[in-house]
């Protein structure tokens, strides 16, 4: 599954989108892969070529396209820079690309997302219609705006398609109360959704390069996130 950087214009500026497509005959449907704090490092690269071993073509957009290239600052430092706006200006921008793909079936298209991906994923689910399947990976500040407007949590009513929700039940970011919130709120409102919280695991438990990784619950998540996406984009 050979891998490429593909360069999206966003408001007349580049924005680079690590992509990788199924080593097998297209087309297939897509998954867009939002970063966490580190940006488009291995983790989340390595996230992507998973879905293509999965037979979906994945897409991740570098949401610190905007930074200085020669910047210092770490990581949360380059996160608390993002604003909801451009954020979901550059996930739009990924997605329209995702569509135009000659290796994509354009309707089929989903997205996931880890720590502030998964945030970004809750939002996305709100504000894109395109999306057919959203499955947020231990997502933090839902509940919070970055920048004006209203939070994630806020333009709940506005989801229009599945979610699936994998977090740990030791996470303080989201905490077992924040995700009791969004399922009750998500409830309420009649979206489908499936949530799933791991005993024994933290943040950031499906990510191998921490402490913090969980195999059991790693693969079990894994599992749940690909049979999620497989029922959901490929009807």
């Amino acid at each position: 599954m050979p891998s490429r950087w593909d360069t999206v214009s966003v408001d007349g500026e580049p924005m680079r989108c690590y992509v990788n497509i199924p080593d097998a005959v297209g087309p297939f449907p897509a998954v867009v892969v939002i970063q966490h704090a580190g940006g488009v490092d291995d983790f989340v690269r390595g996230m992507s070529d998973r879905l293509a071993g999965a037979h979906f073509a994945a897409i991740a957009p570098d949401l610190y396209h905007r930074d200085d290239p020669n910047s210092s600052d770490d990581p949360l430092t380059r996160m608390g820079r993002l604003r909801d706006v451009t954020i979901v200006a550059d996930v739009n921008a990924a997605i329209e690309h995702t569509k135009g793909l000659p290796e994509v079936e354009a309707d089929r298209i989903g997205i996931t997302g880890y720590c502030m991906g998964g945030r970004v994923t809750y939002l996305m689910a709100a504000k894109n219609r395109n999306l057919k399947a959203a499955v947020v990976c231990w997502g933090g500040n839902i509940m919070v705006p970055w920048g004006e407007g209203p939070a994630p949590f806020d333009l709940s009513k506005d989801i229009d398609c599945p979610v699936l929700g994998l977090f740990g039940e030791e996470d303080p970011n989201p905490s077992p109360a924040d995700v009791a919130k969004l399922d009750a709120e998500l409830t309420n409102l009649s979206k489908t959704h499936e949530f799933h919280s791991y005993k024994g695991a933290g943040h950031a438990f499906m990510n191998e390069g921490r402490p913090s990784y969980r195999l059991e619950a790693a693969e079990d998540a894994w599992m749940k996130c690909v049979a999620w996406f497989d029922e959901h984009l490929r009807v």
